[in-house]
């Protein structure tokens, strides 16, 4: 029988996984806000796309920074000063004048989103300890992957009543409930403000990270094949450099590129990349499928959508299985259904019934629910206490770029084979494609942790005190 939570842990959770909804939910909400957006600031869909694009770009910036400032600051600190940044770009957004403003403070929402997010995965992990990874994780993960499902809807509903400006200023309220909270409920960690910046490994980390992330978002949208290519190959060559770096700098590196040689962390880090891509890919298609292919209208399509939810809420119960038995039987068990609750998708056509798909999406939401949170507890099970910040940063990646590529490969099977054959066939081929990216991330999975990987873990420090 496993150890309870516990109310002050719970309470923990629940407390940053309120600050961390605004900024899960906000990737997606926006996009539904881009017409309103273009015809209120008088621009074309490709100039007000960068609305998106330097909020994604920002975020990706922000993450690699956050291993060194939760050694400077401290975890607790961090956070507080990632929900700020996240509340300034809020507001300022909501009273942007013109498309110039609105996206640069985008890119201040973008900085305090990529602070947010791996933070809150930090203070879990050393609040929790290994027994109890899984299921603190669980809480996030479910809300991390029914986020993007809600967004749209939410997006959707605020536009259809009001002004684009509310995408923004709902999330006021969230953020300072937040602050609120997380002063009183947060503990207090140690910093080190000695813990000097590898500046070196920004300046390739950085622009890397910018690189692959806006040549994946281009080729996802159908961009010219040079600003495809060029970004792609830029990133690539300079992520090659910094993990030559990393591994000449070692534990000081701002990532350390050597937490790989371990198994425990490299096999789910590979398996939640492919897990993301599954994900966020499907994410991109199967609303377009049932408004190009079905007819349903934008928010009828993310209402059906939203079925994948209910399926990922079922499986809230997964934390606790995992803690008990290990992620490896569950996360290869969870990418079988994934791609055996697709093939519906891959074979349909006009005739089959909106239940039949509505099933296979409630199966496939519970599968990926427990797939992602499974994964994830596998990569901190074996991490020790002073790798967290540094995991937490990896995984947080990991996650991005799997969901960029994903829709990337996705987008372009779909436009590539509508170019010469019906959009049912083109449809039928790119999800294939998804269910063979949920096929090939069985390969890592199988190298996961098995049964036990909890008793097996690397001895830590007692968890933080969650109680004030």
């Amino acid at each position: 029988m496993s150890e309870p939570l516990g109310r002050p842990l719970v309470r923990l959770s629940l407390v940053l996984v309120l600050g961390a909804l605004a900024p899960l939910v906000n990737t997606t909400i926006v996009n539904v806000a881009l017409p309103a957006l273009a015809t209120d600031l008088d621009v074309g869909m490709s100039s007000v796309q960068w609305v998106i694009t330097g909020y994604l770009l920002a975020l990706g910036v922000a993450v690699p920074l956050t291993s060194w400032a939760t050694a400077r600051l401290g975890a607790s600190r961090l956070w507080l000063v990632g929900l700020s940044v996240f509340l300034a770009g809020s507001v300022l957004s909501a009273f942007a004048w013109d498309l110039g403003s609105l996206i640069a403070f985008r890119v201040v929402q973008g900085l305090g989103a990529g602070v947010i997010l791996p933070v809150v995965q930090t203070i879990l992990v050393r609040a929790a300890g290994p027994a109890k990874t899984a299921r603190v994780l669980t809480i996030v993960m479910l809300v991390s992957v029914i986020a993007p499902i809600a967004g749209p809807l939410a997006g959707g509903a605020i536009v259809d009543g009001g002004s684009w400006r509310w995408i923004f200023a709902v999330n006021i309220p969230l953020v300072v409930a937040a602050i609120a909270l997380a002063v009183k409920y947060v503990p207090r960690d140690a910093a080190d403000p000695t813990r000097k910046l590898d500046v070196p490994g920004l300046l390739l980390l950085g622009p890397a990270v910018v690189a692959l992330t806006f040549g994946l978002t281009s080729a996802g949208s159908g961009a010219d094949p040079m600003a495809i290519g060029l970004p792609l190959v830029l990133g690539v060559v300079l992520l090659i450099g910094f993990v030559v770096w990393s591994l000449r700098k070692g534990s000081s590196a701002l990532i350390p590129v050597r937490l790989f040689a371990d198994r425990s962390f490299a096999a789910p880090s590979i398996a939640l990349f492919l897990a993301g891509a599954a994900l966020y890919g499907a994410l991109f298609l199967i609303p377009l499928y049932f408004q190009q292919e079905r007819g349903a209208g934008a928010f009828a399509a993310g209402m059906i959508l939203a079925v994948q939810g209910v399926g990922t809420l079922l499986t809230r119960w997964v934390g606790g299985i995992v803690d008990r038995v290990g992620a490896r039987t569950i996360t290869v068990v969870s990418l079988v259904l994934v791609a055996a609750a697709t093939v519906p998708f891959a074979m349909a056509d006009e005739t089959t019934s909106y239940a039949t798909l509505a099933l296979a999406l409630v199966v496939r939401g519970g599968a990926l629910g427990a797939a992602t949170v499974a994964i994830s507890a596998d990569a901190f099970t074996h991490l020790p206490r002073q790798d967290v910040p540094a995991g937490s940063a990896i995984v947080r990646l990991l996650q991005q770029f799997g969901g960029a590529a994903g829709t990337a490969v996705l987008a372009s099977v779909l436009a590539f084979v509508a170019g010469s054959s019906p959009l049912g066939i083109a449809f039928h081929e790119a999800f294939l494609w998804s269910i063979g990216l949920s096929v090939v991330a069985l390969v890592p999975a199988l190298m996961m942790s098995g049964r036990g990987s909890v008793s097996e873990a690397q001895p830590e420090p007692k968890p933080v005190a969650v109680g004030r």
